[in-house]
């Protein structure tokens, strides 16, 4: 039987099929030649449609391709480029790049250059009367008592350096935050802060304290010690209060001897208090709170800092969680609370902190 025109048209439309006309035999001399033509045009319009779909796979497929290299590319990138913690904060903000300086180096070694005019202004701070040669030969004291280099762990893309930067404050009452703070890599505390009977609020894990003579306390073996010089007498008392004792005197009582582990004490760099108070606090009062200090170093030793325990009571006044205010007129002290706080609330904001205000 024969088939008509439509039925071949329809068993030339069959997919990635070219169906030739004599494959139907049918003679030539049963279809018009009007047919045969608009026969052939349907299955040269089948081919072109077949052809084109699958020019467009294949540029579909190119396109993939490519998709998929720069993501490849992308992610080398930004593993060299960021860090491995869940979100990395943006690096691309002129008003942090304006003040934060990653060359500065938070902590004292051996044998660093020391700046002169860093000297220069950290003398002032508690009226140091030593000179500059004075200050250099104590450092070399130093550095033949301790280790040479701090026990910091270095950045690597394929390691988040969690921290908790623990303040004093009063709002951290009832707060709950202990479970939380505990649960990052680095828990440093300021001077005497105490965990005992609060640990539902500031948790118990400490790995660094920051402290000076006047304010410092023993620590267990595995705790960093961070001390922070405001004269060359400081270095001289760490010195002497892990060896035969330290007898001198300052404005306030301080421990002659401390227990703590000699290979993790680390001492910050008048260089970086300078930086901090320059950079940071564009020279704004007398120079930065130890608290603040310890916040602009988490930042040069972690990847990602979370704040708690900053901030003033209701009365403006740095009270502590641990002990009742004695003095009510104490404000923010020679330190620019206001502005620290400031400071704080707009690194927030940019997202190169986590804040938890507290209560």
């Amino acid at each position: 039987m024969s088939q008509s025109a439509d039925e071949l048209r329809e068993m030339g439309s069959a997919p990635l099929v070219f169906k030739p006309v004599y494959h139907s035999f049918i003679p030539f001399g049963l279809l018009s030649h009007l047919e045969w033509m608009r026969l052939l045009s349907d299955q040269a319009l089948s081919l072109k449609h077949h052809t084109d779909k699958m020019t467009s796979k294949l540029n579909f497929l190119i396109l993939i391709m490519m998709v998929m290299g720069n993501c490849m590319f992308w992610k080398a990138y930004v593993s060299q480029s960021t860090c491995a913690c869940k979100e990395c904060s943006p690096s691309n903000d002129l008003w942090f790049n304006k003040r934060f300086n990653k060359s500065v180096q938070p902590f004292l070694s051996a044998n660093m250059n020391f700046s002169e005019d860093a000297f220069k202004w950290w003398k002032r701070l508690q009226n140091e009367q030593g000179t500059f040669d004075l200050f250099k030969e104590t450092v070399h004291d130093l550095f033949g008592m301790f280790p040479p280099k701090p026990d910091v762990k270095q950045y690597h893309p394929d390691r988040c350096r969690t921290c908790a930067v623990v303040g004093n404050s009063g709002n951290l009452h009832r707060s709950r935050y202990g479970p939380l703070i505990d649960f990052y890599d680095v828990v440093l505390r300021m001077n005497g802060a105490v965990t005992q009977g609060y640990e539902a609020d500031v948790g118990s894990k400490t790995t660094h304290r920051i402290m000076y003579p006047e304010s410092s306390v023993n620590l267990d073996n595995s705790t960093h010690l961070m001390l922070v010089p405001f004269k060359i007498k400081d270095i001289v008392w760490v010195m002497k209060a892990f060896s035969t004792g330290y007898l001198g005197k300052s404005y306030a009582p301080v421990l002659s001897k401390i227990k703590a582990n000699k290979n993790l004490v680390m001492v910050l760099n008048p260089d970086f208090m300078m930086y901090v108070h320059h950079n940071w606090l564009e020279k704004k009062g007398g120079y930065p709170s130890t608290g603040f200090m310890a916040l602009i170093l988490a930042m040069h030793i972690c990847d990602e800092v979370h704040v708690f325990g900053y901030g003033a009571d209701s009365e403006g006044n740095w009270s502590h969680y641990f002990e009742k205010l004695k003095n009510k007129k104490l404000k923010t002290g020679l330190h620019p609370g206001n502005v620290e706080y400031g400071i704080i609330q707009e690194l927030a904001k940019q997202r190169k902190v986590t804040f938890y205000k507290g209560f």
